[in-house]
């Protein structure tokens, strides 16, 4: 009784609970279709995500293998390079001893030249054959046929090079020969002149001997070295070219001692007597004597005609002026100027 009031009762109102089975029902079939969805799409994109990958790694194997044979290459490319630079230092190195050896095969060829012209042809006909040579070095046949016939000229070359040698070396030894010989005759010209040299020596002693025998009372007269010198004063006046009357007592003693001497020197004997005409350094400045070179000079060639005059050849005086520029005493004081005023005499060789 109570149940069928129940149903009476329900079926009197509203019945929702069929729709909204319906209506969850529906929302599973869309929650299962999305979750099918979803699936599909996470499968695709783990696939896509896959294949990704596995092209990554790809690109990895492929990016370190170029890694490795970028590396290998840069190692090569290093080796290369030393080999380049052991190969230009041996280049330099060869370059070198061949500008050495085209230096001593010119330095050869010059010899060559100046002991036989033959060999100067010889040397331009093995050039010839090297130009050939190296014109047909790309035909392998005529290549060595010239070659082997550069090598027949060569030989030629060296043989006719051992003959010149053998000559230069004879022309040495003679060029030996010839040298001692000149080396004797130079001893013998030396020991020559040496006794020519002591013997004019020893007539020069005497020469000296007899003017200090002539000149012993004479204080203004005195021997420097190998020579006599007198005061200008002996035989000139200051300013003066002209010989004083005393001056000519004096040399004419002088001359008839050197005549004396010069009997007894052999004609062999190439002697001479120098007469040098000295001032001080005080300048002069007049119409005949300019400078002090023209006053010693026309004193030195003063005393020397008078020596003409009294007998002695022309050909055995020399008469030279030295003005002030070799003084005897250096010094600016009126005892160096009158002793640098002078007239000098040597007897000497010619």
């Amino acid at each position: 009784m109570a149940y069928r009031r129940y149903a009476r009762g329900h079926q009197e109102s509203a019945d929702y609970w069929p729709g909204f089975v319906d209506a969850l029902a529906t929302l599973l079939l869309v929650i299962v279709f999305l979750l099918s969805v979803f699936m599909v799409a996470q499968f695709y994109l783990r696939s896509e995500l896959s294949g990704r990958d596995e092209a990554m790694i790809r690109l990895e194997s492929q990016i370190a293998e170029l890694s490795t044979l970028l590396s290998l290459e840069r190692q090569t490319a290093e080796d290369l390079r030393g080999e380049m630079s052991a190969l230009t230092a041996t280049l330099a190195t060869e370059t070198s001893r061949a500008e050495d050896a085209t230096g001593e095969s010119t330095r050869l060829s010059a010899m060559l030249a100046g002991l036989e012209g033959g060999a100067d042809a010889a040397s331009a006909r093995t050039v010839a054959l090297e130009d050939e040579l190296a014109a047909e070095r790309e035909i392998s046949a005529e290549g060595a046929a010239l070659l082997a016939l550069a090598n027949q000229q060569i030989a030629a070359l060296r043989l006719q090079m051992a003959s010149l040698q053998e000559a230069l070396n004879a022309s040495e030894a003679r060029d030996a020969e010839n040298h001692a010989v000149i080396a004797n005759l130079g001893r013998r010209l030396n020991a020559a002149l040496a006794q020519r040299v002591q013997e004019l020596a020893r007539y020069r002693s005497e020469f000296f001997g007899r003017l200090r025998e002539v000149l012993q009372s004479r204080d203004d007269i005195e021997i420097v070295g190998d020579r006599f010198v007198f005061q200008s004063e002996v035989f000139f006046a200051s300013g003066s070219a002209e010989l004083s009357i005393e001056g000519q007592a004096e040399l004419a003693r002088l001359a008839d001692a050197l005549n004396e001497i010069s009997g007894a020197i052999p004609d062999e004997i190439n002697w001479v007597l120098r007469v040098d005409g000295h001032t001080d350094v005080r300048p002069i400045n007049t119409e005949e004597f300019p400078t002090n070179w023209h006053l010693s000079a026309a004193r030195a060639i003063a005393v020397v005609r008078y020596l003409i005059s009294q007998g002695i050849p022309p050909e055995r005086l020399v008469a030279a002026g030295f003005g002030e520029f070799r003084p005897l005493d250096p010094s600016e004081t009126n005892a160096a100027y009158r002793r640098n005023r002078r007239i000098e005499l040597k007897l000497t060789e010619r």
